[in-house]
């Protein structure tokens, strides 16, 4: 009894962390104006693939290189989380991985359409490329978890 007590804690610990998570990666993602979400006038967008991901590559290794490290690794960083709680969710389910891509494509999907919409940030597809990339990479990190220490929890 006192497994399924502590294994109960553990999943309410981890969706309140999940919770707050979420709410300092929409903050992150929406409001920030240290990370450029001011309102602009116009429409901003990028909608060919692989267009920013090659520009911030080339600006690795000079002055503006700790911008392109966090555009390029830090929209995967930020996203692992939200893969790793998606696929605990999905536990012991068929194709896991594909439906937490799938789950973090939508969000970051839903993400851009917003700063798109309110004119905040810039809709990227890749950004939305690097974000399912970091969902993804979490969504599998769980995966190998679980396949090497097994199963020890109860639903």
């Amino acid at each position: 009894m006192a497994g399924v007590r502590e294994s109960r804690r553990l999943r309410t610990f981890s969706r309140l962390l999940f919770i707050i998570y979420m709410a300092v990666t929409l903050y992150m993602l929406l409001l920030s104006e240290s990370f450029g979400r001011k309102v602009k006038e116009e429409y901003r967008y990028n909608l060919q693939p692989f267009n920013e991901i090659k520009r911030f590559y080339h600006l690795l290794g000079t002055d503006n290189n700790e911008k392109a490290i966090l555009n390029l690794v830090g929209n995967i960083i930020c996203f692992l989380p939200f893969g790793l709680y998606q696929a605990s969710e999905l536990d012991n389910k068929k194709h896991t991985v594909i439906k937490v891509t799938f789950l973090t494509m939508l969000f970051s999907l839903s993400v851009e359409l917003v700063q798109l919409y309110f004119k905040i940030g810039i809709f990227d597809v890749d950004d939305l490329i690097l974000n399912t990339l970091g969902g993804m990479s979490g969504g599998i990190l769980y995966c190998l978890y679980r396949s090497l220490c097994g199963s020890t929890t109860t639903q």
